[in-house]
Parts: structure tokens; C-alpha cells; sequence
């Protein structure tokens, strides 16, 4: 029986700026630490379906050497709601949207800073300075880093080397 693969979805509003980021650096932190069977994908809340992101997302992904420079904006769909492991989301209002529009999936809806113990909103860059965008990215950088092994722990509890939840769940 073949393995399935276990999603990791981000959510921002427009697709085109905060979850592109994560979607692409978290790739990157996976495919670094050697992960298969676990991949991360994108989707917006309310999105321009198809638009392209701005030259700053692509810029400052190239600068880690990432490259979005093909993603298009996708509006979060039912199907990727039950595809996903784990729904990470930027903003407070994005985890209530999401719970509020797929019920059925409200469990593993969460915000993505909740991932290193803490609980704040990414500010969306869209239409910033390219500080604002690298700042962006930084933020992102840093809670997947610090967060990487509660995620883990939520999409592939056979990851080896992970930590023990902190949850004391089975």
C-alpha cells in the first residue's frame, strides 16, 4: 500500500505574499532536513485566483534561494481543506474564517505562530517596501524554525528524531 502524502497547508488572505513564503521555506526546511512523505502547499483566503505574486515575494525568495516566480494564487477550496494534515494560518481572522467555512476540518486549523508558543498575527506586506517584505520572511523563518517540531509532531508523528508533544496526548 502505497504511503500518502501529508500536507501542510498556509493560509494568508491573497496567496500571493505571507503563505507562498512559508509554503516555498518550509519546502525548503524539509527537503534540508531529508523529509519525504511531507510537503507544504498554499491557499488564500480571498484571492485573485491565478495573479501572480509581486516582484518583492520573488525577490526576496530569490535572495534565500527560493524561486515563486511560477506560483500562482489559489482560493482555499474544500478539497485542500480535507487534503491537509495541518491548516497553519497567518492571522486570528483566517483561523475563525476557516473554522467558520469548513467545519468539518476546524481541528486542524491553527495559527501558524502558535507553532513556537506564541500567539500573534504576520503582518501582510502586500504593497510594502521590500524591508517589509524581508521582514515578512524573516518572521516566517523563525516560527517555522522554532515551530518545526510541533509541526512535525501534528503531520508525521513517525518523523524520527522529533520532540514529544507538548500536549501530553496520545
Amino acid at each position: 500500500m502505497a504511503r500518502m502524502m501529508k500536507i501542510i497547508l498556509f493560509i494568508c488572505t491573497g496567496n500571493l505574499c505571507r503563505s507562498p513564503m512559508a509554503e516555498v521555506l518550509m519546502n525548503g526546511r524539509l527537503a534540508g532536513a531529508g523529509v519525504s512523505g511531507v510537503r507544504a502547499r498554499s491557499a488564500g483566503t480571498w484571492t485573485a485566483e491565478g495573479a501572480p505574486p509581486p516582484a518583492h515575494t520573488v525577490q526576496v525568495m530569490a535572495e534565500r534561494g527560493l524561486d515563486v516566480q511560477g506560483y500562482r494564487a489559489h482560493n482555499v477550496t474544500e478539497a485542500d481543506m480535507a487534503a491537509a494534515s495541518l491548516v497553519l494560518t497567518m492571522t486570528r481572522d483566517h483561523v475563525e474564517a476557516l473554522r467558520l467555512d469548513f467545519p468539518a476540518h476546524a481541528g486542524k486549523v491553527h495559527l501558524l505562530s502558535e507553532m513556537a508558543g506564541r500567539r500573534f498575527d504576520i503582518p501582510d506586506p502586500y504593497g510594502s517596501s521590500l524591508a517589509a517584505y524581508r521582514q515578512t520572511a524573516d518572521v516566517i523563518t523563525a516560527i517555522l524554525e522554532q515551530g518545526y517540531e510541533r509541526i512535525m509532531a501534528y503531520v508525521a508523528p513517525e518523523h524520527p528524531g522529533r520532540i514529544s508533544s507538548e500536549s501530553g496526548g496520545e
